[in-house]
């Protein structure tokens, strides 16, 4: 079989499809519930490549796309092209491209270091110019980027979406980690990234899990009980069961059992919550402060307080988009969800937290749009340089939201209300008192389109595949003393020591720069991360 392999080198995790060239037909679907790089975020990922080597991060990268290979089952010998696409850091880290560039937003920084900006066209590489990759013979296919702080995942949502071919004033959201936005307004497409976390992926929640084979997605008041739905093992919601929210107890059992909870869910938990008054910001109002799901799982105020910020910073996003488009919230038509979160979300639901702007009457759910780019690529090099030409042709403004005064003032405001309980009346009237665009009113019944069933709508004969861990790992020898603190100051257990004082980092449990309690426990001279090296090791079978 001549094969092909297409990845969505997303911030949350890498999704990938073995494809027959020949056919054009999936075969198999991996997916990873984390990305390679210590942290949550792309600032994590950004802050570890630049502080401890950007040839680090891209080894891992690099060892976690040859882990999805045998995942995949694909032989070196037999495949032929990769193509790749995902925001231009993660692009960049696996392709060896210096990341400095956007590192820095300021010009007068990137003057003063002699920073130069990459080319981020649209391009086909063979796999030996890529360091660590070249023990392949295969053509490597990556999308352009609209501006290069404009990915190649921000034009797949812009082109899957659609809007570029329609007069309406439309936003488009990848609701994931970095929650690219696109706003099109006339012939201007603005954009911005809010770098929400990833708590709408299901991640920096106590039980919180990425979008997979029986994790919680969505909640309905039902006979007096909170009913879980669970996706299955063909990622299609099913009745779980039926749970007393305030003691646990089991009403009604159902179909599926749970190990986690999504983005998705945690979404229609607040929403169910808040509507029946199990939440009142910033508080849970049940005996324990916990709101009890199947099997044992809760959800506390802290994990409240995580996807409020998330969801403040997108809400921020879509503000800040509109004050520089000079429209209001209200004026927005047509709205656009990508990506996991997207899809399982319940847009309804999502609509009232102010996920989506209240006033918008029409919302179309797509699915990952990343991967669905990848994939058209990957068979068609026409295809590659139609989007070279969308990309130069589309008149963008990308607003940069650290620096934006408008985002800073709006997130404020969110902090307030979902940390602090301002109250919603509140919060409005300081919008109208700096001049920032008004929320509007919300919409009833609003059309709500599900253009897929599932975020990778088709999965292939040899059907989905789960790798819980992507199996990348940092490694150091360290002449220390027994104490073995790096391992009891590790809140997620990514740290291991063998007996010949190797240490062992699994990457993807680490969380990086936000976190570096291993570091502080530690004397520098002892346990230094600058003397970290990536552990070549094979994903094991």
């Amino acid at each position: 079989m001549r094969c092909g392999v297409a990845i969505d080198l997303g911030t949350s995790g890498y999704r990938a499809q073995k494809i027959d060239l020949d056919t054009e037909e999936i075969r198999r679907t991996v997916i990873t519930l984390r990305n390679p790089l210590p942290g949550a975020n792309v600032m994590d990922h950004m802050d570890f490549a630049i502080h401890y080597g950007q040839d680090l991060a891209h080894g891992l990268s690099i060892n976690a796309v040859k882990n999805l290979f045998q995942a995949l089952d694909v032989k070196s010998e037999e495949l032929e092209r990769l193509s790749i696409c995902g925001n231009p850091i993660q692009l960049s880290i696996f392709q060896g491209i210096s990341i400095e560039d956007l590192a820095y937003a300021g010009e007068r920084k990137k003057k003063k270091y002699n920073i130069q900006e990459q080319d981020r066209s649209a391009r086909i590489v063979h796999s030996s110019e890529i360091p660590g990759f070249d023990e392949y013979d295969c053509e490597v296919v990556v999308p352009p980027a609209i501006k290069h702080e404009v990915g190649a995942d921000a034009l797949a949502l812009i082109i899957k979406s659609g809007m570029l071919d329609s007069d309406e004033i439309s936003i488009a959201t990848d609701y994931g980690t970095n929650a690219e936005m696109a706003l099109k307004v006339k012939d201007i497409i603005y954009t911005g990234s809010a770098a929400a976390g990833p708590a709408l992926e299901g991640q920096q929640i106590r039980h919180g899990n990425l979008a997979s084979p029986y994790t919680i997605s969505d909640f309905e008041f039902e006979n007096g009980g909170l009913r879980n739905y669970i996706l299955s093992e063909e990622m299609k919601s099913v009745p779980g069961d039926i749970i007393d929210p305030s003691t646990g107890e089991i009403l009604k059992e159902g179909q599926i059992k749970a190990k986690g909870i999504t983005g998705t869910g945690v979404i229609a938990l607040i929403e169910k919550g808040i509507e029946c008054g199990l939440i009142e910001l910033p508080k849970i109002k049940t005996p324990d402060g916990l709101i009890h799901m199947q099997n044992r799982m809760d959800f506390s105020e802290k994990d409240l307080t995580e996807a409020g910020k998330a969801i403040g910073a997108i809400r921020a996003g879509h503000i800040t988009l509109c004050s520089t488009a000079g429209i209001e919230m209200a004026d927005i038509d047509t709205a656009y969800m990508a990506g996991a979160a997207g899809t399982y979300m319940d847009a309804a639901k999502a609509q009232k937290i102010g996920l989506i702007p209240y006033a918008t009457g029409k919302i179309f759910q797509l699915g990952n749009t990343s991967l669905a780019v990848a994939r058209e690529i990957l068979l068609s090099e026409k295809r590659l340089w139609e989007l070279q030409d969308i990309a130069s042709q589309i008149i963008g403004t990308h607003i940069m939201f650290a620096t934006a005064p408008e985002f800073r003032d709006v997130y404020v405001l969110e902090l307030a209300y979902w940390e602090e309980g301002m109250p919603f009346k509140m919060f409005k009237k300081y919008l109208k008192k700096k001049g920032l665009p008004e929320l509007g009113e919300p919409i009833q019944n609003p059309i709500i389109e599900k253009r897929v069933e599932r975020d990778i709508p088709v999965l292939g004969e040899e059907g989905l595949h789960v790798l819980e861990r992507v199996g990348t790992y940092m490694t150091m020898i360290v002449d220390c003393p027994e104490c073995k603190k790096c391992i009891k100051v590790c809140p997620t257990g990514a740290i291991s020591i063998d007996e010949e004082n190797r240490v062992m980092i699994s990457t993807d449990l680490c969380e990086g720069a936000h976190c570096q309690r291993c570091i502080r426990a530690c004397p520098p001279e002892k346990f230094n991360w600058e003397n970290l090296e990536v552990f070549k090791q094979k994903l094991q079978e």
